[in-house]
């Protein structure tokens, strides 16, 4: 069964889909198959979640869009699994915001690499940076470290979704100022962050989308009040109590 071929009115539709892309994603060589190990475990939280945006996950992605639209230089790391997801919506939300967009894979090899840039160009991006690889972020000694020059390492806000806690805390260390998407309120990488979304990167992407676009006419101190004003340990609490008091009825 194809993606087109999934009933719309399936009870697990969406689910399906995000599963059917991330397989797609495999066979095109965008992704790893260790990627599939991690989406079946950000699925799961998200399950547990309720499948939904929490007013708290939401009221991250509206600091997240203040953060972006303050930046000086912003960038949006992408890897195998956000290509494979949201490639149209990661191009816009960079296009909206201004940033840069640069690969970024633990499992780096030149062919990947290449055909990550290649399917963001598919889907509309004028420009993907990461193959230069001519920087790197300090105390990482993986693949992931490496990056590009003028991409990531010049940049002051960064957008890392579904990444390794590692390469987050270096990041934080680096002095770069966090957005992270992960559906683990437990894990390392949201803990790290300035701004965690807790929350599906499906519908966080096109949310922090919709928020950039209302906030194109806020002033610089009304943005710099949103993002002062988030509570991230708030955020993760508002999340973990919702797995912890969430309720199995009506799931499917």
């Amino acid at each position: 069964m194809t993606g087109t071929e999934i009933p719309e009115d399936h009870p697990r539709h969406a689910s399906l889909l995000t599963r059917h892309r991330i397989e797609a994603g495999v066979e095109k060589g965008i992704t790893s198959k260790q990627g599939l190990i991690a989406q079946g475990r950000g699925e799961a939280f998200d399950y547990l979640l309720g499948e939904r945006t929490l007013p708290s996950a939401d009221a991250a992605a509206r600091a997240a869009a203040a953060a972006l639209r303050s930046a000086e230089h912003p960038v949006f790391s992408v890897n195998g699994n956000v290509a494979a997801l949201v490639p149209e919506e990661t191009v816009e939300l960079a296009d909206v915001v201004g940033a840069d967009l640069e690969v970024n894979l633990f499992n780096r090899t030149d062919e990947r690499m290449e055909a990550i840039a290649d399917h963001l160009r598919e889907h509309g991006a004028e420009e993907v940076k990461g193959l230069t690889g001519d920087g790197e972020i300090p105390g990482l000694e993986h693949a992931r470290g490496t990056v590009d020059a003028d991409g990531i390492g010049a940049a002051d806000v960064v957008v890392v979704p579904l990444e390794d806690g590692d390469r987050a805390e270096a990041l934080a260390a680096a002095g770069k100022t966090e957005i992270v998407i992960d559906l683990n309120p437990g894990s390392r990488s949201p803990r790290t962050a300035a701004i965690p979304i807790v929350d599906n990167v499906l519908r966080a992407v096109p949310n922090v989308t919709a928020h950039a676009r209302d906030l194109a006419d806020a002033t610089a101190a009304e943005r710099r009040a949103i993002v002062e004003e988030f509570d991230p340990d708030a955020a993760l609490e508002a999340a973990e109590r919702a797995i912890r008091e969430g309720s199995f009825d009506g799931g499917s």
